[in-house]
């Protein structure tokens, strides 16, 4: 690593929230130019740096800084130079000449320890001395705690993170308790437990297994979906990942719980280990749900009749039989679920409701999780949908991650009826939120398909509400004329009861293009997305098609895939739409993915303003400054963010995604992989979830025989969730 050493000239670019710095280092007579994350940087300061150049194709050379320090200049010129470069409050050139005339190089000192003697000085008062002493002191912090951090391996932006949330005596707190910077997101247990490595403190800790355990339990609602883990798993878990003692474990899990940070339930053969957040989300869920369900309407058949008739009239469609004892039910109960698979009539029924309703005066609001969803509800129905976090109006978080929401317990939604497309995808934390937030008299539709993954998020609501058997649920399996056209929903249907898809009608929208390696097989999905569909079909390469995969990893997983496609669709050259420099791998005209709730990043949209970009979210990047080390990306749903060195990482590549990732969108073509990955995700409802994205057309690229052990595993991974317990009326 090579290093410079010089005093700051300009101050380029810097972005103020963490810390990412463009500046120019004047060294023995020359000038470099200077990137990477030096917070609270001033110009006149002298660094050291260390990092390694590297030629920028726009910029030229410039020198990649990793870390840096900050030296205090000595000798009067500098200490001259330093002062009065603006650094301090109340301090220009001319004071800073004056200041250096009467204390000489020993003027910092004076600043640092007896800063009233500035007062001796005309024009600087006792306000201004306290001022620039406050200000001198807190730079000086700063910097400390930027070095001590780094010699652990965190980065400026979350030291300066941890600077906000616990002020100037972070390095003593750190070093007495480093876990106490779990609490800070982006701190993960790993972070906190090298820093604790690093000072020698023993494994048995006792902070260090209560993190350890909470860390545990975080990480199997987040990676796994469980609201809870039984507490022999969770112990088993805890002491193999800590390498501490079980008695060390199971005391810890005593004091977590006396403390009200976890809550034991018994189950029927374990006791359920739940972090207190998801305990209270699943039993609130419960008890509202469960509320909802006495809340009957006495509806006769003639004036149920004479509403649906109504609705047929206002909506030009003849419900079939099965569809208007769905209407009924649905307005007879204040809280309803309606399921089934693709052509079933979930939206014509919905449509009919909503007609209903309207024509009593009742306030309708629709809600999906996803922007694509929500922007498909608003075309079916006429009316405006929301995701479920613009409609709670979603605020910034706690510094922990969590969601908060202007609309809540106490500030209700204004709505009588409450329409909720995509249920599969809703978490418990998110179910809790919406319910809280719902008036007490209003009524909740649930909408969605009980066949699909589950949402990414802890919890399995949908499900766990079908299966208590306490809410009146519509369970929809006739396909109708229509839908029966299309052999993707055909094939849906029989790969949801264990039978082989048909393919290849070349009439239709269902093949399976025979590939036997996969490189080939990689090659060829490539070679469809540029030219062999689009001519086909007249559809966008980027826009309209969506490459859809089980894993992340594997030659056709989605990090190499999007590799493979961002080369073939978007390549850097005269004239193409990759032509500007590329940040971080990302270039104008990439197709691209938000990969994790971020509450307080900022959006436009047009004269609209707002925060919070979600897991999943899809847009286009519309514009690249590598020189700042920025980017804008404009989502589907017309939101404008800009992203800085240090929400990059929360970007992804999205010509191809997880199935999961997938969810509650739908694209025009869908392409899938078949090939051989883990057991656990080659099951029937990833497939069946993946070829229900597409609307026009599906082609799946690989072997038939990999095609069929995907439709004759039937087995679901098992997620643990009390909700379908809590809700059991007994």
């Amino acid at each position: 690593m090579e290093q410079i050493r010089g005093i700051v000239e300009t101050i380029i670019y810097e972005n103020q929230a963490n810390g990412y710095t463009v500046c120019d280092v004047s060294s023995d007579g020359r000038l470099y130019t200077l990137t990477g994350y030096m917070p609270g940087l001033s110009e006149g300061e002298q660094i050291e740096a260390f990092g390694e150049w590297r030629t920028h194709q726009e910029y030229g050379e410039q020198f990649c800084v990793r870390s840096f320090e900050r030296h205090l200049p000595e000798t009067e010129s500098d200490i001259e130079l330093y002062l009065g470069s603006g650094i301090l409050p109340h301090i220009g050139k001319s004071t800073a000449r004056k200041i250096v005339e009467l204390f000489g190089n020993e003027a910092l000192e004076v600043i640092e320890k007896t800063p009233e003697r500035l007062c001796e000085i005309k024009g600087i008062s006792k306000a201004k001395a306290d001022d620039i002493y406050q200000r001198y002191t807190e730079q000086m912090g700063l910097k400390k705690i930027v070095v001590f951090f780094q010699q652990y391996g965190v980065s400026p932006s979350l030291a300066v993170k941890a600077y906000r949330s616990f002020g100037e005596n972070i390095i003593a707190m750190v070093t007495e308790n480093p876990f106490l910077l779990s609490v800070i997101d982006g701190f993960t247990f790993k972070i906190c437990d090298n820093i604790a490595g690093s000072l020698k403190i023993p494994k048995n800790f006792l902070p260090r297994i209560y993190a350890g355990m909470k860390s545990v339990l975080l990480n199997s609602a987040y990676l796994n979906g469980h609201t809870f883990l039984p507490k022999s798993v969770l112990l088993a878990q805890t002491k193999m990942m800590l390498e501490v003692g079980a008695d060390e474990v199971e005391d810890a899990l005593s004091t977590l719980t006396m403390n009200k940070d976890t809550v034991i339930e018994r189950q029927d053969e374990f006791d359920a280990v739940y972090l207190k957040l998801f305990y209270d989300a699943e039993k609130g869920v419960a008890t509202r749900l469960k509320e909802m369900s006495g809340m009957i309407f006495d509806i006769g058949r003639r004036e149920l009749d004479e509403m649906i008739l109504g609705a047929e009239r206002d909506t030009e469609i003849l419900l079939a039989d099965a569809q208007k004892e769905a209407v009924g039910a649905v307005l007879r109960n204040s809280a309803t679920v309606i399921t089934g698979g693709p052509g079933t009539g979930k939206t014509t029924i919905i449509n009919a409701i909503i007609s209903i309703m309207q024509a009593q005066g009742k306030s309708i609001a629709l809600a999906a999780p996803t922007g694509r969803a929500a922007k498909r509800m608003t075309e079916v129905s006429g009316l405006e949908a929301k995701t479920i976090h613009r409609l709670l109006e979603n605020m910034p978080s706690d510094g922990q991650g969590q969601a908060h929401f202007a609309r809540n317990e106490q500030n209700k939604l204004d709505c009588d009826v409450l329409i909720v497309d995509e249920m599969s995808m809703v978490d418990i934390l998110l179910m809790h939120s919406l319910l809280l937030a719902l008036p007490q008299k209003a009524r909740l539709i649930m909408v969605g398909d009980a066949d699909q993954l589950p949402a990414v998020g802890a919890g399995n609501v949908l499900k766990d509400i079908i299966d208590s058997d306490s809410i009146e649920c519509i369970k929809l399996t006739e396909i109708f004329r229509q839908a029966k056209e299309s052999m993707i929903v055909v094939n849906a249907h029989r790969i949801n009861k264990g039978q082989m898809p048909f393919c290849n009608d070349p009439d239709n929208d269902f093949f399976l293009v025979n590939c036997q390696d996969a490189e080939s097989l990689a090659r060829t999905i490539a070679q469809l997305c540029k030219t062999r569909i689009p001519k086909a079909y007249g559809v966008d390469s980027i826009s309209q098609i969506q490459v859809i995969t089980p894993s992340r990893k594997t030659v056709v997983g989605v990090q190499s895939l999007n590799e493979i496609l961002q080369r073939t669709l978007n390549p850097i050259g005269e004239g193409g739409p990759g032509k500007a420099p590329a940040v971080r791998n990302f270039r104008a005209g990439d197709k691209v993915m938000q990969n994790k709730n971020n509450y307080n990043l900022e959006w436009t949209r047009g004269d609209e303003k707002g925060m919070g970009v979600f897991n999943g979210d899809v847009g286009f990047v519309t514009s690249v400054n590598s020189f700042g080390n920025t980017l804008v990306v404009e989502y589907e749903d017309n939101k404008i963010v800009k992203y800085d060195a240090n929400t990059l990482e929360e970007l992804e590549l999205a010509y191809a995604v997880t199935v999961h990732k997938s969810q509650g969108s739908e694209f025009d073509v869908v392409i899938m992989p078949m090939f051989d990955t883990h057991k656990l995700l080659m099951t029937r409802n990833l497939l069946y979830t993946a070829i229900t994205r597409a609307k026009k057309l599906v082609i799946l690229v690989g072997k038939e025989e990999i095609l069929k052990q995907f439709v004759e595993n039937d087995k679901i991974q098992q997620r643990y969730s009390g909700l379908r317990e809590k809700m059991i009326i007994r």
